[in-house]
């Protein structure tokens, strides 16, 4: 297999192959790892019960995936990778501001999957921990260094084995007995729902960043709303699976948050070893996703500044630099509470992540209608300029605005204290960030500013 050609850089016509339904297995397979599963045991060991863990689940996924699928549908029509395209809401410079947040979500989910990888095989193999965080961190750049064909090859596989062992996990978790009551809809806590649901949209928006860069291959032309419903579907529903799986383990296995991955493979007493292999399977592919939007959002900060020519010497050095970070940082994040740091890392990212896609959804969906001058996208001196005022106000604004709005272990803000501890930061971002960009973008785009026409070239 070739190693992928293209790295920011617009896909010609020509060049452009697949059909909307390939996005099911790319979004399908993303979600079935053992971090998945994790997120859905977390809602109950914040005190939901299961009724309400998985009511939660459902809701956050589908909110959720309405956000990640339309950004998916921004791939085909404009070519090229989900965050550059934020050069033209941003300005092509102002467009590392929000680079920089979504650095922290590659790395931070980097570190997550890493150390699961780690507690996972520490425990049933004799290869040490630092060993382990080394060769897995290996293994995903390998496969990010060759890039798109072999990351949608990897995700194939991944849906087609994963469907059926997950599916046989699956029946022995709901063979396994827990307390009576557990399916109970009483026990309703409003501010703990509220935070589940809010949680469980952030986690399915993390992919938010890099969802165009898996459909930009596809032909122009291809169906939008195929491409939405294919990405949806696939999303939703295995993310919506494996965090209920989570969800009743947590229930049925007392001691399962003592070590997530052989909790789970201990359902294939004799044979778990098919367990270990596919935990490990799934937490490498979403990691390729991780490191390869990385790759993707260093070369579109440094482009303005250096026309790098991205060479597969360049694609290997840049991966090589990313790998030594997730080393690096696995080995500090090793020594916490895994649980702790996982829960704070998803509501932190939830607080930009969610004023970015309302900004960029807005911005194509609402005021441009997807008519983009690709050029001018590269050209720092192009009509997107090199900063954004309205842009970057809007989101830095917006963050600010959610702050009274968040409830964390770390801090609650007073917004949240008066309303019982029910964490609204997330709708107020998404709120907030949309009228404070698009009031002041139409005007401007209404005095001479508007694009006319989608241009490649």
């Amino acid at each position: 297999m070739n190693m992928e050609q293209h790295s920011v850089d617009y896909i010609p016509e020509s060049e452009r192959y697949g059909k909307p339904r390939d996005l099911f297995t790319v979004w399908f397979g993303a979600n079935l790892n053992l971090t998945t599963i994790v997120t859905g045991a977390v809602l109950v060991m914040m005190g939901l019960n299961l009724f309400w863990a998985v009511a939660s689940i459902f809701l956050g996924s589908l909110i959720g995936g309405i956000f990640v699928a339309s950004h998916s549908v921004q791939g085909p029509r404009l070519g090229i990778p989900q965050m550059i395209q934020s050069r033209a809401q941003f300005g092509v410079l102002g467009a590392i501001v929000p680079m920089i947040f979504v650095m922290f979500v590659y790395l931070g989910f980097g570190v997550a999957n890493t150390l699961l990888a780690t507690q996972t095989l520490s425990e049933v193999t004799p290869v040490s921990s630092n060993w382990v965080i080394f060769l897995f961190s290996l293994i995903s750049i390998v496969i990010a260094i060759y890039g798109y064909r072999l990351i949608h090859a990897t995700q194939k596989w991944l849906s087609i084995s994963a469907f059926i062992v997950l599916g046989i996990a699956t029946v022995l978790a709901i063979r396994l007995p827990i307390p009576q009551g557990t399916w109970s809809p009483g026990q309703f806590d409003l501010s703990l729902f509220v935070l589940g649901v809010g949680m469980i949209t952030t986690y399915v928006l993390a992919l938010a960043p890099y969802v165009a860069d898996y459909s930009r291959y596809l032909p122009s032309n291809a169906s939008s709303s195929k491409v939405f419903w294919y990405t949806y579907t696939g999303l939703t529903s295995s993310t919506m699976w494996m965090m209920t799986i989570g969800a009743i383990l947590i229930v049925a296995l007392p001691d399962f948050s003592d070590n997530l991955g052989v909790g789970l493979a201990g359902l294939f007493k004799g044979y778990d070893s098919i367990l270990y292999i596919l935990i490990i399977y799934g937490l490498l592919a979403i990691n390729v996703f991780n490191f390869y939007g990385a790759f993707m959002s260093i070369v579109t900060t440094i482009l303005p500044f250096n026309k790098l020519n991205v060479t597969p010497r360049v694609r290997a050095t840049i991966l090589g630099v990313i790998m030594l970070i997730n080393i690096g940082l696995s080995l500090l994040g090793g020594e916490g509470n895994f649980i702790n740091f996982f829960i704070n890392f998803i509501f932190f990212m939830s607080y930009f992540l969610i004023p970015w896609t309302a900004i960029n959804l807005v911005d194509y969906f609402v005021l441009r209608k997807g008519e983009y001058h690709i050029a001018d996208i590269f050209d720092v001196n192009g009509r997107y300029g090199k900063f954004n005022k309205i842009t970057i106000v809007a989101f830095l604004a917006s963050i600010v605005i959610e702050i009274p709005f968040v409830n964390t272990s770390l801090f609650v803000g007073p917004a949240a204290e008066m309303l019982n501890g029910i964490d609204l930061a997330w709708l107020v971002g998404i709120i907030s960030a949309s009228l404070l960009y698009y009031f002041p973008m139409k005007a401007k785009l209404s005095s001479g500013m508007n694009d006319v026409g989608l241009q490649q070239d």
